[in-house]
């Protein structure tokens, strides 16, 4: 299927005998782009292709342009061996494909000529770079289009934080709003709100000046105008902006000059009515190291807290991303993921899109078996000894059953066959002697435990749904 004309990109007048105006690259370059939009779907496909643009042809390597190194990067570990295998399909004598970075504006404001002309450039990409654009802040640090409110998902742990983002992006500056200041461990989603906020109050028309940057990179310009003797530009550049955003504040724990110079920088701004948000592991009390002056300030707002992700969010996290990616996953791999990794949402979302990247390369379905196969190292470092207690717990959950039946007396059906399950996985997992493993279910005797083992594997060869379900138990439990 070809895309519609204003997905198809354009070239470069100054490159013309290069072979782009060849009718045949043309008409390749839109084939290709139009495989992988039905390849990777809509969503992921608008999210990291629109924005290619066939630059050149050189010799055997066509030279393909996107906005930022972000995208470049990306592009190249995902989708670099993807873009090759296409251009060889379509046998013009492309065996290679580099993908680059796009000029930037040269340093004195003067523009590098664009491999896209500005006017043949579709409307949606060049209103993104208005919002990405601010010239009072050139430096501050770019947004990723990834990180918006409709693909953040929200749940219990974060509820709250994104209703206060939310606000913020609705009506800066409000009472009690600011500063926002925003808290959690490493991979919870406080970047991911920050930059919503960012896009949000970029919105066309809406006539805001936003930066964006890591409290690491303010310290690093702060020094570079000192060096320069060039600090009144920078105090007039960062506080003329509508919105300043500082990522990752705990950086500057220990840095007191620049904690003296954003201490007044975040006086002016509150002072002139300007919006303020910053990130952080812990929270302003708790952020031993900050001057009290600065730590005060930053707590008289709106202070909240991402607390660590459940399994349910942790599902539908990954749900949403297996949607957007368009490559069906099996809920069961979904399940033992949400199970496996469960302190950073960013290492699950990696361990996904790793998964997802290796079905479409090798054209594999996605299965538990290939999860552990292509994610053995990510596994690996979240593995720990398991004991009884906890397969206990994990079985009685997964047969929504009491955990002191484990240990009770009943017979019943829906209680003694968890408890079998139990007992096999006890002993399939961990060191323990029969009679150990009989006395942690009521104290039960070792041939009670013998029992349990060749039952659970009999029904294991009859019924195949109920062997899928002990795997799977096995699975998120196993060292």
């Amino acid at each position: 299927m070809l895309m519609q004309q204003e997905d198809l990109g354009s070239t470069s007048p100054a490159l013309s005998g290069t072979g782009l105006d060849s009718p045949d690259v043309t008409e390749a370059w839109a084939r290709i782009r139009g495989r992988l939009r039905e390849e990777i779907g809509e969503i992921e496909y608008r999210t990291w292709m629109r924005q290619m643009t066939l630059a050149a042809i050189e010799g055997e390597e066509a030279v393909v342009q996107v906005p930022s190194r972000f995208l470049r990067d990306w592009l190249r570990s995902q989708y670099g061996d993807r873009l090759r295998a296409l251009w060889q399909a379509e046998n013009l004598g492309v065996r290679r494909v580099d993908i680059r970075v796009a000029p930037a504006p040269a340093p004195d404001g003067e523009a590098v000529p664009r491999a896209v002309p500005e006017a043949a450039r579709p409307a949606e990409a060049r209103a993104a770079d208005a919002r990405n654009a601010d010239p009072r802040n050139d430096w501050a640090a770019p947004l990723d289009p990834r990180f918006t409110f409709d693909s953040f998902v929200v749940g219990k742990p974060n509820e709250f934080a994104y209703a206060c983002a939310r606000r913020v992006a609705e009506k800066p500056a409000s009472p009690g709003f600011n500063p926002l200041f925003l808290y959690g461990g490493v991979g919870l989603g406080k970047t991911h709100l920050m930059h919503s906020i960012a896009w949000a109050l970029r919105e066309p028309g809406l006539d805001r000046s936003v930066a964006y940057m890591s409290a690491e990179k303010f310290m690093y310009r702060f020094i570079a105008a000192l060096r320069s003797q060039s600090t009144m530009e920078f105090k007039e550049s960062l506080r003329s902006v509508d919105v300043l955003m500082i990522d990752d504040l705990q950086f500057l724990i220990g840095k007191d000059n620049t904690q003296e110079e954003f201490f007044h920088t975040f006086n002016a701004l509150v002072d002139a009515g300007k919006q303020i948000v910053v990130s952080a592991d812990k929270s302003p009390s708790d952020l031993s190291g900050l001057e009290d002056r600065l730590r005060t300030r930053l707590g008289c707002g709106m202070v909240a807290d991402i607390h660590a992700t459940t399994y349910e969010l942790r599902i539908s996290i990954l749900e949403a991303k297996a949607q957007a990616a368009g490559i069906p996953v099996p809920a069961r791999v979904l399940e033992y993921l949400a199970h496996k990794i469960t302190s950073n949402v960013r290492e699950l979302e990696g361990a996904l899109n790793r998964l997802i990247a290796h079905s479409g390369l090798f054209g594999r379905p996605v299965t538990l078996e290939s999860c552990q196969e292509v994610l053995h190292d990510i596994l690996r470092a979240h593995d720990r000894r398991v004991t009884i207690e906890e397969i206990q717990k994990r079985v009685a959950e997964h047969y929504n059953m009491r955990l002191a039946d484990m240990s009770s007396a009943r017979r019943a059906r829906n209680v003694a066959r968890p408890r079998q399950v139990a007992m096999y996985l006890a002993k399939q997992l961990t060191s323990r002697s029969l009679p150990e493993i009989g006395r942690k279910f009521g104290n039960r005797d070792h041939t009670t435990v013998m029992h349990a083992v060749a039952k659970v594997q009999e029904l294991m060869q009859q019924d195949a749904g109920f062997a899928e379900d002990v795997e799977l138990l096995r699975r998120m439990l196993e060292t």
